[in-house]
């Protein structure tokens, strides 16, 4: 479930993400393997993720995806046959192809983090989530130190980590993948994605370059709610799609979180060109779509039809659309540039 930036008291991480499945890198071959061979069982990898060691032993057999963003990275790995669990599943669906092979792994929990008692449940030893939210004790979750009493490992994605949400990068996401190539010993699948990967947005930085910027604002609406987008995935998001953002992260308004709840006349007098929301589906753009050109008829962004609806699901931490979403934001911005 993907929350607004008001929610951050029932989940203060995760509305971090909100804005933090996913699709295939557009443009990009990224298969689906079902099966790993079984590599050396008495290897040890150690990886530094959120300030802490991350120490496995072999390599993990019962694998949990904590979203279905993470789900999709661990079959695009091709490590399938190592999932016991899908968490999150209800938050957004997965792609046909991925879905097709996850039928049989365990649901865990619907749009919202699986309970300890559910998490513990399937055993898990190695365990792979967006953000730390997903392990709040207070909420009912199971802690990173519950997980690593029972034998499971506890991997964040870098772009999640408390200390990096308001600086995170799409590039992060190649982190992960060393990381997690590193730890499932798939180095040569996940070489392939972040080759993938850097193809796909140095494409736009090419296609982009000689482009007249445009003043673009990232805003996030949940009924009557307003909020601006200033700082983290999302802000380099917009950046490497060649756009001049409207908010950025010197602004005193986003000095502490990511997001800032706004007045509907300070977005109008910013006059944006483009507007670009996160959506968790189909009715939630067509609402959010109604609230702008209704409150805003008169803006450049509405008047010239520049609206850029992207799935809350390429926000995420540690998911393929971080990238392919770069694509979508510069090709609706620029069509003649593609």
């Amino acid at each position: 479930m993907i929350l607004s930036p008001r929610a951050r008291t029932r989940r203060p991480a995760a509305a971090a993400v909100l804005l933090g499945g996913a699709v295939l890198l557009a443009g990009c071959g990224s298969g689906v393997s079902a099966t790993t061979t079984e590599p050396d069982a008495g290897r040890t990898v150690t990886v530094e993720n959120c300030g802490r060691d991350v120490v496995v032993d072999g390599v993990p057999k019962a694998a949990v995806g904590m979203h279905p963003a993470q789900t999709e990275m661990l079959v695009r790995l091709g490590v399938v046959d190592r999932l016991v669990g899908q968490a999150q599943a209800a938050a957004q669906p997965l792609p046909e192809d991925v879905a097709e092979l996850v039928e049989d792994v365990p649901v865990l929990g619907g749009d919202t983090p699986p309970s300890r008692e559910d998490l513990l449940a399937v055993q898990p030893d190695f365990v792979y989530a967006p953000t730390t939210y997903e392990f709040s004790a207070e909420q009912g979750f199971a802690s990173i130190e519950q997980l690593e009493d029972a034998g499971a490992q506890v991997y964040v994605a870098t772009g999640g980590c408390a200390d990096r949400r308001m600086t995170a990068e799409v590039a992060d996401l190649f982190t992960d993948l060393e990381n997690l190539g590193r730890i499932f010993a798939v180095e040569s699948a996940a070489a392939d994605l972040v080759a993938e990967g850097r193809a796909e947005l140095a494409a736009v930085e090419e296609a982009v370059s000689g482009v007249d910027r445009l003043r673009v604002a990232q805003v996030y609406v949940e009924g009557p709610y307003l909020s601006a987008i200033g700082a983290g995935v999302e802000y380099d998001m917009l950046r490497l799609a060649g756009a001049d953002n409207v908010y950025t992260p010197d602004q005193p308004a986003f000095a502490d979180f990511f997001a800032a709840t706004i007045t509907p006349e300070s977005l109008a007098a910013e006059e944006p060109e483009a507007l670009v929301f996160a959506v968790s589906d189909d009715a939630h753009e067509q609402a959010v779509r109604e609230f702008l050109t209704t409150t805003f008829p008169d803006m450049p962004a509405v008047r010239d039809g520049r609206l850029v609806a992207i799935s809350s699901a390429d926000v995420f931490p540690g998911t393929l659309g971080n990238v392919s979403v770069v694509r979508q934001i510069a090709e609706e911005l620029y069509p003649d540039a593609f």
